[in-house]
């Protein structure tokens, strides 16, 4: 068994003298988790069930791996008067069992039933009394499987002191080992209100940025009531309500000029496809592109062809997506992980009728990102101790939420994960997909996470705005088969460049003849020699030529160019 420890966490952390207090980035997360936009990101891990696997068996697991993630065992305290923002404090009354839950579908449970519970399930917001985290175990799938559904608030999962449950809880065999201590967990005492109270002070004293910090949080506390007491009447309207959505979200504003933007309702709806890994693969064109343009390819001709049966036509200019990435210096939200993970925006090309163009299109988006020479390769992060896409994502919604200042139209987060099978308890995980939550001013969100040589979508939309969700979903599966054929026919019509028939002439110079008739050549033949041409030689038609490669390195990587790609 490889360790789980995620370069990692160390299970001896402790709270010091005085308890963490939250940021004011981390103050602004909190103001915007209301009953409209619930700020914890979930992920739906599917099993093949063992006979002897139950909740006691899952709840032995968590308890195990809880020394990990310390602070899955605290909750925030707040300090007298507001004085200072709230504190993390080990939770005293803390009960595994709440936290651990069992439900079930009818036996025989389809995919469809397991949605309408996830979309359930993640719409209610965290009780912020006690450690912002909740497991489900779901029995009663149909194949003998059952679902585990996390829910982990933004604020637990910063990628320095702590990373998501779902990392540590996964093994790379059937045995789960020895438990990594026996020992009883003893919370730390609570501080005294009037020690909160006079640390308080002391730093606002001491530190001249407090008294800045302390009239932000006046107005973040402000604006967040505000926001939910608009979202309970009905909205905030006017100048007032897009002067506290841009201030809470750092002068971020939704682009109110697309499908994709409006208030979401307190319900969601979720969706999720599946596709082997192998055939995003053979999109890639001779490694002229990565993994990641391809899945953001399929994004953009998916959202056009859903558009177009809403019979609205695609925007101008196509939409605008927030797609984090790993970076390997400090710009950005710094991890545990080995690297960083930043905001980026790319356009996804709606607007474009051919498949090929749009990946073209989507790759010359994603190379400013690679140029910079900060990219993380998809094998760097897919070899990762533990299963990090539960905790890639979680940084790239908490990026996207509090970093970026530029209006966009929705979220993607693309985790890589590891190739080959993880196991719960010895059970074996078949799927993981991600729900993200909804910004506010957005009605979709997308996740995509690779594991075991499949790549897993998570469609997460408003469930009155998106009532048409799996409609969306359908227009993914289509939309590879798409520029599957649109691919294969640029094959079939291309014709060599110039520089390839140069090298193929060279290579008939230096072959020694055979003494055979001589014959003519056909435009079949001349395929054959352009196809075994090096790597980047020819290019489709339809785009111009480029030197852009997967940034990955080897073919085994799964899943993103360059990062969490988120």
């Amino acid at each position: 068994m490889t360790p789980r420890c995620v370069r990692c966490v160390d299970a001896s952390a402790t709270v010091g003298d005085m308890p963490t207090r939250l940021s004011a980035r981390e103050m602004s997360l909190l103001a915007l988790d209301t009953q409209h936009t619930p700020a914890h990101t979930s992920a739906v891990d599917i099993f093949a069930a063992p006979d002897d696997f139950d909740i006691d068996r899952l709840v032995a697991v968590i308890s195990d791996r809880l020394a990990y993630v310390p602070r899955y065992r605290m909750r925030l305290l707040p300090v007298p008067g507001s004085l200072a923002a709230p504190v993390w404090v080990e939770d005293e009354d803390f009960d595994l069992s709440y936290h651990v839950r069992r439900s079930a579908l009818p036996r025989g449970g389809t995919p469809e039933q397991l949605r309408e519970f996830v979309g359930r399930v993640c719409a209610r917001r965290l009780d912020r009394s006690r450690p912002l985290w909740e497991v489900y175990l779901v029995e009663g799938l149909a194949e003998n499987r059952f679902a585990v559904v996390t829910k982990t608030h933004q604020l637990l999962v910063d990628g320095m002191d702590g990373v998501d449950l779902g990392q540590v809880l996964l093994d790379d065999s059937p045995d789960p080992g020895e438990l990594i201590s026996d020992e009883p967990w003893e919370p730390a005492p609570e501080p005294r209100p009037l020690d909160l109270v006079v640390d308080a002070v002391r730093q606002s004293i001491t530190d001249h940025d407090a008294l800045w910090d302390a009239a932000r949080r006046g107005v973040t506390g402000l604006l967040g009531t505000a926001v939910a007491v608009g979202e309970a009447v009905g909205g905030l309207g006017g100048a007032l309500g897009e002067f506290a959505g841009a201030a809470l979200r750092g002068g971020l504003r939704p682009r109110g000029d697309t499908p994709l933007a409006g208030a979401p309702s307190e319900q969601r709806r979720v969706a999720q496809v599946s596709m082997p890994l192998e055939d995003l693969r053979g999109l890639r064109m001779n490694e002229r592109y990565t993994v990641n343009d391809v899945v953001l390819a399929l994004i953009a001709g998916a959202l056009r062809d859903w558009l177009a049966t809403r019979g609205e036509p695609p925007p101008t200019g196509g939409l605008l997506a927030m797609v984090p990435m790993s970076v390997i210096d400090e710009d950005g939200e710094p991890t545990s992980l080995g690297s960083h993970v930043a905001p980026h925006l790319i356009q996804l090309p709606v607007d474009e009728s051919n498949a090929l163009m749009r990946l073209h299109q989507v790759s010359f988006g994603t190379r400013a990102h690679t140029d910079t020479g900060r990219a993380v390769s998809a094998r760097t992060i897919s070899d990762i101790a533990g299963f990090a896409p539960s905790t890639l994502h979680a940084l790239g919604v908490r990026v996207a939420t509090t970093m970026s200042r530029r209006p966009h139209d929705l979220i993607i987060t693309n985790a890589p994960g590891p190739q080959h099978p993880l196991y719960a308890g010895g059970a074996p995980m078949v799927a993981s997909y991600p729900v993200l939550p909804l910004p506010p001013g957005q009605l979709l969100a997308i996740g995509v996470t690779s594991y075991n040589g499949h790549v897993f979508f998570g469609l997460t939309g408003d469930r009155d705005s998106m009532n048409d969700l799996d409609v969306l979903a359908q227009c993914l599966t289509d939309a590879r088969l798409e520029l599957l054929e649109t691919a294969a026919r640029a094959e079939a019509t291309r014709q060599p460049t110039r520089a390839a028939a140069k090298r193929a002439e060279t290579r008939k110079k230096a072959t020694p003849r055979k003494r055979t008739a001589p014959r003519k050549t056909t435009a079949s033949t001349a395929r054959k020699t352009t196809n075994s041409a090096p790597r980047g030689s020819t290019t489709p038609p339809t785009a111009p030529e480029s030197e852009h490669a997967d940034v990955s390195t080897s073919p085994a990587d799964d899943g993103a160019e360059g990062g969490v790609d988120a």
